[in-house]
Order: structure tokens, then sequence, then C-alpha cells
């Protein structure tokens, strides 16, 4: 069952970037508003989808949809039946029917392939797009990585200063005479 059936190239494009777009929505919902790590997300995603999709338009070449019908389909003459000499000539037959239909099929690849193309080409601009956007979010994260770290030791020398105050107070008043 193919549920692309009734889809054409503009469709899958568009899919391309609602899918691209409904990563990004989702990924700065659930990672509280990190855009960084969205715009990772929807890069990765919009060049995931056009991948697929170009596999999808070379796996389904002998498609109208891609163009492949725009010229006329090869059809063998019928040797078979011709007088006297018919008979002898079906084996011709079923070679030229094979033949015919490798030719279609190849010019049903050849309408496709600069559809698939085009898919990939985007596919491509993501990946390109996508380098300066992981090392932004790998920047940002670094950042917030830090602030925690220092942060953590705030928070550490706060704990030690507290202690300290704990063991003097403890000394004031008694507390480790009494165990």
């Amino acid at each position: 069952m193919d549920i692309l059936a009734g889809i054409n190239r503009e469709w899958l494009a568009a899919l391309a970037w609602t899918a691209a777009v409904s990563a990004f929505a989702g990924v700065l919902v659930w990672r509280r508003r990190r855009a960084d790590l969205a715009a990772l997300a929807a890069v990765v995603v919009f060049m995931a989808a056009n991948v697929g999709a170009g596999i999808y338009v070379l796996n389904h070449a002998a498609d109208g949809r891609w163009g492949g019908d725009t010229q006329p389909k090869l059809a063998p003459p019928p040797l078979s039946g011709a007088p006297v000499v018919g008979q002898f000539l079906e084996p011709l037959d079923g070679t030229l029917a094979g033949m015919a239909g490798s030719v279609n099929d190849f010019i049903d690849f050849q309408a496709a392939l600069p559809v698939a193309l085009g898919f990939f080409a985007a596919a491509g601009w993501a990946l390109a797009v996508s380098v300066p956007v992981a090392l932004a979010a790998a920047a940002v994260q670094a950042r917030q990585a830090r602030r925690r770290r220092a942060e953590l030791a705030a928070w550490q020398g706060e704990t030690e200063k507290l202690r300290a105050e704990l063991d003097a107070v403890k000394r004031h008043v008694g507390y480790a005479d009494i165990f």
C-alpha cells in the first residue's frame, strides 16, 4: 500500500518543510525553549525527509507524476501475427517486448532522476547548513555547561562555608563534647 500515491513533487517538498517546522516546534516545546537544538533538529529532519523523498521518487520512477508520461512509450510490433512465418517469430516478440520495456523503464528513470536529484540537492544544502547550526548548538551547550560548573562551584563553596560555621557553632555550644 502506497500512502504517498496521490502526492506530486510539490507536495513532497511541502511535506519535507512541514516535517522540519513540526520538528522545530516539537523540540522547542520539549527542550524548554532551546532554539539552537530545535534548529538543529529541524535541519536534520528536513535533510532526512528530502533524502526519503528522493529515494521514494527513484523507487516509483514509473509513476507519471515525475514526468515519464510526457514521452510516448515504445510498443514493439507483433511479429507473430505475420502470415506464413509468424510462428517462427514468436521468440522475437518476447525479446522485442523485453527490450521495449527496458527502454520504457529507462525513459521513466530519466524523467524521475531530475526530480530525485532536486530532493537530494536540498538534502545536501541541509547538510551544509547543519554544520554551522551544530557548531552553534555545541557552543551554546558549552557555555551552559560552563555556567553550570560555575554555579556548582559556588554552591559547593557556600556549602563548605556553612559547614565551617556549623562546626564553629558546635564547638561554641559544646555539642562535640556531649557525644
